[in-house]
């Protein structure tokens, strides 16, 4: 897989846990520090592992190995398709996370920002069965009623292929997608981009 990530734009020094494992429901914010790329595309598998639970090995979310690792639980909601908003400006490692979804996936093609695209669909194979990605980039499309006719197909395309959605600039949006999953990330040090990125994880 093709990747684009600076070491500065992503590996993961403290974690939501100890054991690193996200929890399945998360009312609060909880924070990761991402030392480099490997980092940030790390994170993006353990996510792809946590919306698509029968991606790899990884538990279903909720068993109980799971629940040890919840910073703060709350009623978990069936979200179809499954989404991931990423939020941060330009370089902050958005691309490089999705990186780390395609892995999860079995996603063989080059992952790159589709700024210009507006959307990109990959198709992947893992743990016997096909797997499917949707990456969104709302970033040029300034108008909120533009963005959210993008959003609503793309969604509605997602679901008929059982695919994980990511969308890029959510800000465009006029709403936020009910259960949706958040990832805000920001340099750790603004005048040192070589100190690595925060990601602040919430499920909404």
């Amino acid at each position: 897989m093709g990747n684009i990530c600076g070491d500065a734009e992503a590996s993961g020094s403290r974690g939501l846990k100890s054991t690193g494992v996200l929890p399945n429901s998360v009312i609060q914010p909880s924070e990761r520090v991402l030392a480099d790329a490997a980092a940030t595309r790390a994170l993006g598998v353990e996510l792809a592992r946590l919306l698509l639970p029968t991606v790899g090995d990884h538990q279903h979310p909720g068993d109980a190995s799971d629940a040890s690792s919840v910073a703060a639980a709350g009623p978990s909601a069936s979200v179809s398709p499954p989404i991931l908003l990423l939020e941060g400006d330009l370089g902050a490692g958005k691309t490089c996370l999705v990186q780390g979804l395609a892995e999860a996936l079995g996603i063989d093609e080059p992952i790159t920002s589709p700024t210009f695209a507006l959307a990109q669909h990959y198709a992947g194979r893992r743990a016997g069965g096909p797997t499917a990605l949707v990456h969104l980039d709302l970033y040029r499309l300034e108008q909120p009623a533009a963005a959210d006719e993008l959003f609503a197909q793309e969604e509605e395309e997602a679901a008929a292929l059982g695919a994980l959605l990511a969308v890029e600039w959510p800000s465009r949006l006029s709403f936020v997608p009910a259960g949706a999953w958040r990832v805000a990330l920001a340099l750790a040090q603004p005048d040192r981009p070589e100190a690595g990125r925060r990601a602040t994880i919430q499920r909404l």
